[in-house]
């Protein structure tokens, strides 16, 4: 992995911009919140399931992917998975982001919110967004509009 990417994504004063603004905008959520313990978690997640399921995608990616794909959250209106995907445009080039990686990490972003074809990273990143999730633990999942079927009743299924 390229840590060194990595690192810049997190040095880039629009991501901690995002994070300030999704923090001040969620501060009385009750909810999972979409904080940077979140991001990791995504990071994580989508690091072993790669290794579990051998996707073969460069952690470098799925990292970058996870910690970006929120962030739209920041923003007003809109549907925040395009909206990450279009700050992921900005952050990425800065930190050495080729155009083929962006490519890839911003359409992974973008469709965040779907299931899609088993083995890319779009796919990656859906299932370890979903999984992050401690339903099972969690005091508001009464409220919560998550379906049960959504809702995370066990630590890994």
């Amino acid at each position: 992995m390229n840590t060194e990417k990595i690192n810049l994504i997190i040095a880039q004063p629009l991501f901690k911009e995002a994070l300030a603004k999704i923090a001040q905008k969620e501060k009385e959520r009750i909810y999972c919140r979409h904080d940077l313990e979140h991001l990791l978690a995504v990071a994580r997640l989508g690091y072993i399931i790669n290794s579990e399921e051998n996707l073969n995608l460069d952690p470098t990616l799925i990292y970058a992917a996870a910690l970006l794909h929120d962030l739209g959250k920041s923003t007003e209106g809109g549907d925040h998975a395009q909206k990450s995907a279009e700050l992921a445009q900005v952050i990425l080039p800065a930190c050495g982001f080729s155009e083929a990686e962006l490519k890839e990490i911003v359409c992974a972003i973008a469709s965040h919110r779907r299931l899609s074809s088993q083995g890319d990273l779009s796919y990656l990143l859906y299932q370890a967004d979903k999984k992050s999730r401690s339903c099972f633990l969690c005091p508001a999942a009464s409220s919560c509009n998550w379906s049960a079927e959504k809702k995370n009743s066990q630590l890994w299924r």
